[in-house]
């Protein structure tokens, strides 16, 4: 039975793979984007987010079997605060009574192993406490100390965290709703251009999130992953972080942490 599919960051990357299989199988998806989805929307701010939820809750009836979230930011700068978590976090609480509405409710999270990695501990207490302008201020300042890409791993390792809070709080586990992480290693995307291009930075990116699995990805590696645990099939797993990464989380990581 065809599915109602809402997809944030829709138009490029991982998400336009997503879009892809799921159409191809019979579902219908809710594209969300800055531009050029079926809801326009900048989740970059309280005012988009919402508005973006409600409208997906409108064009979907109501009633919503899947969120994918998949838009975010790799620019150095607050962005990486706003969107990546904000923008993930509360689109999903706004959605979350149109989920509980559907008979086989799923959320998947895109993630990142660079979760794992060096990230500012202030900006990530602040997010999970909700606090988006503490966490912008922690951000400026890491701007302005250069420490500006430390922000995209803070925003990841925290959405990791809230996703595994929140897929047993109330209201998620207890209402049907597996709430789980993919979180990719390097990505061939619109997004990870810039690092190809350098051939310095390709040898940082390398080092940092080494592969030996069959080496970078391609966003439909990563979209057939989400489609199982945004399926019907998957009936247990919840508040996961699960790696794509070709090995790169236990290869840095080692076999103690897990």
């Amino acid at each position: 039975m065809p599915r109602t599919v809402v997809i944030t960051g829709s138009g490029s990357g991982i998400g336009a793979a997503l879009t892809a299989l799921l159409r191809a199988q019979g579902d219908r998806v809710i594209g969300v984007d800055l531009r050029g989805g079926e809801i326009d929307a900048d989740l970059s701010t309280p005012e988009g987010r919402t508005a973006a939820a409600a409208a997906a809750g409108e064009v979907a009836g109501g009633v919503v079997d899947v969120v994918v979230t998949c838009a975010g930011t790799s620019v150095p700068g607050t962005a990486m605060v706003t969107v990546n978590y904000f923008g993930t976090t509360e689109f999903l609480t706004a959605l979350r009574p149109a989920l509980a509405k559907a008979e086989q409710p799923r959320v998947v999270v895109i993630g990142s192993i660079s979760g794992t990695q060096t990230s500012d501990p202030d900006v990530i207490t602040a997010c999970l406490a909700d606090d988006e302008t503490t966490a912008l201020e922690h951000a400026e300042r890491a701007v302005a100390e250069g420490r500006a890409r430390q922000l995209y791993p803070s925003s990841k390792a925290a959405l990791a965290q809230w996703a595994r809070r929140t897929a047993v709080a109330e209201g998620w586990a207890d209402a049907g709703i597996p709430l789980n992480v993919v979180a990719p290693g390097v990505v061939l995307t619109p997004m990870t251009t810039e690092i190809f291009d350098d051939p310095e930075m390709k040898k940082i990116m390398d080092r940092a999130v080494p592969m030996p699995l069959n080496g970078y990805a391609q966003p439909e590696d990563i979209a057939r992953a989400v489609l199982f645990l945004a399926s019907p099939g998957n009936s247990h797993i919840t508040g996961q972080v699960v790696y794509v990464d070709g090995g790169a989380e236990a290869t840095l990581r080692g076999p103690a942490d897990f």
